[in-house]
């Protein structure tokens, strides 16, 4: 397939130079070293070289991508999927039942896309055909490698025997390669000197103690006001420990962590992606490769070990030269010797009002994409039905068996009261508030 149709299937208007030079180097077979920032498009990179050597008239696993995180792994299956390409792609990944990933290898897909532990696991037990293997992609390496994966990376690259290409992508630079990966006199392609990882981003000091740091976050939050914000911590022990705090205050927020069930994560995302909720709490696990939007504000609750860290955490905000500004919040023991010494005070003197919950509120809908519903149901049902002008619907998300829609906030009562007994497809299904 040409790249100008699958282009213009994902509404792009043009390849950006680190991922004409990602195909073109791909092209001649070498295997590949990606260095760039998050959120300069690495994916489109590296899965416009691999749709290149699918070949139709072979069945059985032919691409393999090894991703550090499930959602990662949801999000390219995604962007494979808009892509159009008649061929099939299957998602593995912890969390998600095993007997359906068997299944879904009685008709193997021809891209497999997972996180090291569990293709690792189906591996040793001998549920796909690892032989007809003959592309590898290691996408957001670095992160694979400070997640604690490099045992199960290199059982899996042990076991493949037919690759002839390795595409390896990280958003830092590497001193070296580790010797597993097999990568061998790789192309490098560096990005990361020429692309800032914050454009304009502003950073701000709140200066607090170690006891009044918890009441400081909540200032600094109703002073931010109806923002979007993300509010980092090192452990996932204080993400639970703020969202208790914002639940007393009676602050809408959601958060994300890697000790959650992964529908709950999933869902989290979708409501801060939609709108519904403008503040997430979380750990490092979000601080890249997610299908988030711009985010206008970053909290450092706690600021990360490491400069590298930092930097992604900032990326989070004023990507693709938007504007953005993140506040470290630091207690007068704290020392960081990543920090430049003249960074702005933030006053947190005054009255700040608590922010107002989003004009938005998610919706659940028990049904997906398996019972053939797609969004012009999901908004026909809505508008004929729940009697919601177009204005009032917001960012729609069909998954395999339940959708999710953002509406305004003030029609849910009377959106939910008018669906009561409403059918999709002519199947009665359940309507409620996504909690």
């Amino acid at each position: 397939m040409m790249v100008d149709k699958i282009l213009e299937k994902l509404k792009i208007a043009s390849l950006n130079d680190m991922q004409t030079a990602a195909l073109a180097s791909a092209k001649k077979g070498n295997d590949l070293v990606l260095l760039a920032p998050t959120g300069s498009g690495k994916t489109l990179a590296f899965l416009i070289p691999v749709l290149t050597k699918l070949k139709s008239d072979l069945k059985g696993v032919q691409a393999l991508i090894l991703v550090p995180s499930r959602e990662l792994a949801l999000q390219i299956e995604q962007v494979f999927k808009q892509m159009g390409t008649g061929f099939k792609v299957n998602c593995c990944y912890g969390g998600h039942p095993v007997r359906t990933e068997r299944n879904n290898f009685e008709q193997p897909p021809a891209l497999l896309i997972g996180t090291p532990g569990r293709i690792a696991y189906h591996l040793r037990h001998e549920n796909f055909d690892e032989s007809g293997i003959t592309t590898l992609v290691l996408d957001e390496f670095d992160k694979a490698l400070e997640f604690g994966f490099q045992e199960d990376m290199s059982y899996i690259i042990g076991k493949l025997l037919s690759l002839n290409q390795r595409i390896l992508t990280s958003a830092t630079a590497m001193e070296e390669i580790p010797d597993f990966t097999k990568v061998n006199q790789p192309v490098e392609i560096d990005f990361l000197k020429d692309v800032k990882v914050a454009p304009d981003l502003k950073l701000k000091k709140v200066e607090t103690t170690a006891a009044d740091k918890l009441d400081t976050l909540f200032q600094l939050i109703c002073k931010i006001g109806d923002q979007r914000t993300l509010i980092f911590c090192n452990h996932r022990e204080t993400v639970d420990r703020i969202s208790d705090l914002l639940i007393d205050k009676d602050l809408a927020h959601d958060i994300f962590h890697g000790g959650m069930e992964q529908d709950e994560r999933e869902r989290a995302l979708l409501k801060f992606r939609n709108g519904s909720i403008k503040i997430l709490i979380t750990t490092d696990l979000a601080a890249r490769g997610l299908d988030i939007p711009e985010v206008e504000c970053i909290i450092h609750y706690q600021l990360p070990y490491t400069e590298d860290a930092f930097l992604h955490r900032n990326g989070r905000t004023a990507r693709m030269n938007a504007k953005g500004t993140a506040y470290l919040v630091i207690a007068e023991d704290e020392k960081y010797p990543f920090l430049k010494q003249n960074i702005e005070t933030e006053s947190l003197k005054g009255k700040f009002a608590l922010p107002k919950d989003s004009e938005w509120q998610t919706l659940y809908i028990a049904a997906g994409k398996k019972d053939k519903i797609n969004k012009i149901d999901i908004v026909g049902l809505l508008l004929k039905k729940g009697g919601l002008q177009k204005e009032d619907v917001g960012l729609i998300e069909v998954k395999d068996q339940t959708s999710y829609v953002a509406i305004k906030r003030k029609m849910v009562g009377k959106v939910l009261s008018a669906l009561t007994n409403e059918r999709i497809k002519n199947k009665k299904v359940k309507i409620e508030i996504a909690m």
